[in-house]
């Protein structure tokens, strides 16, 4: 639901969410131009918006298909007319009951096991209410998280036998390189999403080779989607954080720090020359607690300091936060000045995980390259 929205950024209480709708539109279309060149259907995961409005830029039709982390997700998505969900987290059989009151509003869900006893009770559930329900393998291609390992084809066979003969739907299998966010260079991701590729691909033939369906070969991370130096034998690609991208991504390499759409509107509220601080009431709760970038070459702390129209300060960060407020102060080691900003100044924050960061927020103020005046007002919802 779009409200009337105030007319500046200046004019906005705080903390609050910006979400810069050009930069926005420019990462969509990068990567939508990436998947037409690899011949790839996109399915954009809409856990890091949370937004119907957002959503809609994402997806290529009103209907998906999209990819969600909760079935809260599921349920805002399906109630805006979106019917083709994958929910990327292994279910739970207590969950299952909300899965088939979705298929029964007309949502193709799918949802997705990666052992016997999962298959199990997916099959047994699907052949209690007569309804197939699909689901999709998942593979652990990198040790990140869940999955079948890509060797293990016994378990791989047994799982889909499972689903294919006991009442559920076999659709495919899915992975995901969650490891290319500890890459350090591009070449390294591009191998973990060749590597990510082989092992979806690799299941999917040894389930074929059973005599078995495969249609769905599902892979995806946002580094190695863009990174990927080929996408044969998968049928569709999920990425999320590109929509906004963060500084963990612009870290990685994966795009610039001018690319990241959504930041943090924070005021001045107080000094402590002595200390060489400038206090925000910006804390934790606004920005969440996520350090991700702490792993990488160059830790950005809380986040880079921006001023209203989103320039950054050089070297200003946002270094320490307690739960309202935060502290910014000149990166250690750095020759740069601490800037004079009045009380009331407003500032913008540049966060390091675009989903923890959103997390904290219940809308988007919707500003455009750089401009203060405030476009729309985007709601976003929150919950599992």
């Amino acid at each position: 639901m779009t409200a009337a929205a105030p007319s500046t950024v200046d004019s906005l209480d705080t903390p609050c969410l910006l979400l810069d709708e050009t930069r926005m539109a420019r990462n969509i279309e990068r990567l939508n131009a990436l998947m037409a060149g690899h011949g790839v259907q996109l399915r954009p995961h809409l856990k890091t918006p949370k937004s119907i409005e957002v959503a809609r830029r994402l997806m290529s039709t009103p209907q998906g298909p999209a990819a969600v982390s909760t079935l809260q997700e599921a349920e805002q998505f399906a109630a805006a007319g979106v019917t083709d969900l994958l929910y990327a987290v292994g279910v739970s059989p207590a969950k299952l009951d909300r899965v088939l009151a979705l298929r029964r509003r007309g949502v193709d869900l799918t949802v997705v096991v990666d052992s016997i006893e999962a298959a199990q009770a997916v099959a047994r559930r699907a052949r209690d209410a007569g309804d197939p329900i699909p689901a999709l393998i998942e593979i652990d291609c990198d040790g990140h998280r869940a999955g079948v390992q890509p060797g293990n084809t016994e378990q791989l066979l047994a799982i889909a036998r499972t689903l294919h003969e006991q009442g559920a739907c076999l659709r495919g299998v899915m992975t995901h390189a969650g490891e290319s966010y500890g890459c350090d260079s591009i070449e390294a991701i591009a191998d973990m999403a060749e590597q990510e590729r082989q092992a979806a691909v690799s299941c999917a033939e040894a389930i074929r080779k059973a005599g078995l369906p495969c249609p769905v070969v599902s892979v995806g991370s946002t580094p190695t989607a863009h990174f990927a130096r080929s996408l044969d034998g998968v049928t569709e690609v999920r990425a999320g954080v590109y929509v906004f991208f963060d500084l963990v991504m612009a870290g990685l390499g994966v795009c610039e720090v001018d690319d990241i759409a959504a930041t943090v509107l924070t005021t001045v509220i107080g000094h402590q020359p002595d200390k060489g601080w400038i206090l925000v009431d910006a804390g934790w709760m606004a920005m969440s607690r996520d350090r991700g970038t702490a792993r990488q070459r160059v830790d950005q702390l809380y986040g880079l300091v921006c001023d209203a129209s989103g320039k950054v300060y050089p070297d200003l960060l946002l270094a320490e936060t307690n739960q309202e407020q935060g502290i910014i102060k000149v990166r250690p080691g750095s020759a740069a000045a601490l800037p004079d900003l009045p009380l009331g100044a407003k500032l913008r924050i540049v966060p390091n995980h675009a989903c923890a960061t959103c997390a904290q927020h219940d809308a988007y103020e919707v500003v455009r390259d750089g401009s203060p005046e405030v476009v729309a007002h985007w709601e976003r919802f929150r919950g599992w």
